[in-house]
């Protein structure tokens, strides 16, 4: 690998680490190309190439993935637990949730709470597969 390639693959990974972060803040494309420095379409193409999926894609996907752990271990409402993982509206989290799990919040909250198993387990058993083409559009 060169060492252009390792460069542009650390910046990318400091970008994704700000998402993992700060999944429940409000993040644009802007500050993270700031963050990667690189302009903003290029921090987009370079994000795809090096992690398959789009930095709003990969974003949406860390909300929903902690949405799961909360919904099934917390007694928060769900309207909470929207606002808590950084959706703005509970239409685009409903909508996005059934997108990435296959149903909606209600029902994964209806499979109970987690097995006690280490986190690393629990993460891989409960993380989606796979993310279709996201709700609004946006890739």
């Amino acid at each position: 690998m060169s060492r252009a390639v390792e460069e542009s693959n650390r910046r990318m990974l400091r970008a994704r680490d700000a998402m993992d972060r700060a999944y429940a803040q409000p993040l644009d494309v802007p500050a993270l190309a700031r963050i990667a420095h690189v302009s903003e379409a290029h921090f987009i193409r370079t994000f795809r190439a090096t992690f398959g999926e789009t930095p709003h894609r990969y974003l949406q996907r860390r909300r929903v993935e902690r949405a799961m752990f909360l919904l099934r271990q917390t007694d928060r409402s769900v309207t909470r637990i929207c606002f808590d993982v950084g959706f703005a509206s509970l239409g685009t989290f409903s909508r996005t949730f059934r997108a990435i799990v296959g149903e909606s919040p209600t029902a994964h909250r209806r499979r109970g709470r987690l097995p006690a198993a280490p986190t690393c387990f629990t993460m891989s058993w409960t993380r989606p597969s796979s993310f279709g083409e996201a709700p609004d559009g946006r890739g």
